[in-house]
């Protein structure tokens, strides 16, 4: 693995940087207070390449590798992971029509993201089934005019209030079937619908074709307040043949190569909050003064800023190798996007916490940002599966 970026790269984290320096930073608290969702910020960034990262090169016209797009989610994020975290979920609804669809689903499915600035939102958790995707009830089943009906309900979707196109996992056959299934809700679709939106931020999807599906009110949430979070329920949603995609009975593979994609995206998100973290509290350090001195000359913190950046240099270590691993399509690459994953979430934690405490009491005030960033670290810990299952996945992997 050769650790120097090429030319494309090095423009690419260029082009970013200078975006969240440019979009994101300089309102980052008035936008994160008013709970609004950064449209106007993610079209900018789709018109400069920054979305749907995954698309092969058949259906965009170029293609963006897994380390690359690693690099661009990094950046994004030391912007704001509720921006990066909407961007990068377009990915976690397509990566999987790139991996397995058919040349012709790639092209309906996908095209439309490479023409217009649309949103897409990737349904696995449900209610009563969050780490363990064996217990989800959402299914389809055949009718006897030989179309699927899609029934079920899923929770905590990023994008849901806004999306143009549902990439659904549900059960095969029945709520209590073993196998899975993944079926797209696609764009085209949802362009013929009726669409009823809610004073509550709700909205009501009555499609052409019949079905239903209701996005529920916007979640009001601790932190990532950028990133639209909702439930959405499917209900008698009619599935043709061309809108599963790869084998109906191996969706749990393709979960897995979904999340074995995502978590190093992740990590990415992580890495990128936790150097925010770390340049505001050695910004803060530099410039507040106790006991005569700078408090970045004070020992004890000048040791805890050093753990702060021991922390993020071997984090952004892991995301790389993880990256790496992925692109590559090595058969140990799981093991490595769940490392990745909880090294970073570790050092986003971290550097938060320990930055809100070089503050003091300042720290706790709202007109801080390292009071938004504590509280934005806490779901990178959580989403894309906590950390208890990624060594669950790591402990299996080694025995």
């Amino acid at each position: 693995m050769n650790f120097e970026l090429s030319e494309e790269q090095k423009n690419y984290t260029e082009t970013v940087s200078k975006f969240v320096r440019r979009e994101i930073l300089p309102d980052i608290l008035p936008l994160e207070q008013a709970h609004r969702f950064p449209g106007d910020i993610l079209r900018k960034a789709w018109e400069l390449g920054f979305l749907n990262l995954s698309i092969p090169e058949s259906v965009r016209g170029y293609a963006v590798d897994a380390v690359t797009t690693a690099l661009i989610v990094r950046e994004l994020s030391y912007g704001d992971t509720g921006v990066s975290t909407s961007a990068m979920c377009n990915d976690l609804a397509n990566v999987v029509i790139a991996l397995h669809g058919t040349p012709e689903q790639q092209s309906r499915f996908l095209r439309p993201f490479v023409e217009a600035p649309l949103i897409a939102s990737f349904c696995l958790t449900e209610p009563g089934a969050g780490s363990d995707n064996s217990a989800m009830t959402a299914f389809i089943r055949k009718g006897n005019d030989g179309v699927y009906v899609l029934n079920g309900e899923k929770c905590f979707i990023t994008n849901a209030s806004f999306a143009s196109q549902f990439t659904v996992f549900c059960k095969a056959g029945s709520p209590k079937g073993l196998m899975m299934a993944c079926v797209i809700v696609p764009c085209d679709l949802l362009a013929r619908a009726e669409t009823a939106e809610h004073p509550n931020g709700s909205r009501e999807i009555r499609l052409p074709g019949g079905g239903t599906i209701r996005t529920g009110k916007p979640e009001d949430k601790l932190g990532q307040r950028l990133s639209n979070t909702a439930a959405v329920t499917f209900e008698d949603v009619p599935i043709g043949e061309d809108q599963v995609i790869g084998d109906r009975r191996r969706g749990f593979q393709y979960v897995v190569d979904v999340l074995d994609f995502a978590r190093p995206m992740v990590a990415a998100i992580g890495v990128g909050l936790a150097r925010r973290a770390f340049d505001v509290a050695l910004a803060y350090t530099k410039e507040r003064k106790q006991f005569g001195q700078r408090i970045c000359d004070l020992p004890v913190a000048r040791d805890t800023l050093v753990k702060m950046w021991k922390k993020i240099e071997l984090a952004d270590l892991a995301l790389l190798h993880a990256a790496w691993k992925v692109e590559t399509k090595a058969e140990d690459r799981g093991i490595y996007a769940s490392l990745a994953k909880n090294t970073a979430a570790e050092a986003a934690l971290f550097c938060a916490n320990e930055g809100l405490h070089l503050h003091g009491g300042y720290g706790f005030m709202s007109e801080y940002e390292i009071s938004k960033l504590a509280r934005d670290a806490h779901i990178i810990d959580i989403y894309e599966g906590v950390r208890e299952v990624q060594d669950m996945i790591v402990g299996r992997e080694l025995v």
